[in-house]
């Protein structure tokens, strides 16, 4: 079962996805979308909330209040972590996360430590948890068929950027072929370029 929140704090919201156990979240982290933003409690057992972004942004540009939303539903959601305070949730795209046959069902590691992020959570904030929780929902996706169906929407996206760029070079290289022969004809137009009857060397009337 995947648990889904919404995190209404700015407009319009974003969706939140957490895995109701590890194989979920072994599913998850199998059929997620390359634009999931993954947090964990750092160095505690907890669920493994996923923050899907919206297109063209990445981890610098969530909303400091969604950023706050999604520590404190992973804090919640964690046995040892709800009970502590001063707790560090730590996060990073998905794309970033590894997984090897030798590790355990649920676990994770990073292929770049360094785009790993770190937010310091005090303590439980019950009005963040609660509101979240009123929109939770229990759903049973097709993980595996909502990735395809992203992925292909994003090919068909790539194909059509692929055939405006051909279509704007052809423009490109037609301009610069029109430019090209407008300045030969200048060329041949100007009046140094140009000869008469006269311009054989003798400017004599005279016949022989």
């Amino acid at each position: 079962m995947v648990v889904y929140f919404k995190s209404a704090i700015v407009s319009p919201g974003y969706d939140i996805y957490m895995g109701e156990d590890k194989h979920e979240n072994e599913e998850l982290l199998k059929w997620g979308f390359p634009e999931d933003v993954w947090f964990h409690v750092d160095k505690l057992s907890s669920a493994h909330v996923y923050l899907r972004l919206r297109p063209g942004e990445a981890l610098d540009d969530i909303p400091e209040a969604v950023l706050i939303d999604c520590a404190q539903l992973v804090k919640a959601n964690s046995i040892q972590g709800n009970k502590s305070n001063n707790i560090d949730v730590v996060y990073t795209m998905f794309e970033n996360l590894k997984k090897t046959a030798a590790m355990d069902v649920g676990q994770v590691g990073f292929y770049k430590q360094k785009e790993v992020k770190k937010i310091h959570v005090e303590k439980r904030i019950n009005e963040i948890v609660n509101r979240l929780n009123k929109t939770k929902e229990d759903l049973k996706p097709d993980l595996r068929a909502l990735r395809e169906a992203r992925d292909a929407q994003e090919r068909e996206k790539k194909k059509e950027l692929d055939r405006q760029r051909r279509k704007d070079e052809r423009e490109a290289e037609r301009l610069k072929q029109e430019e090209a022969e407008k300045r030969s004809y200048n060329n041949l137009m100007r009046s140094e370029n140009m000869c008469t009857n006269y311009d054989d060397g003798n400017d004599s009337d005279d016949f022989m």
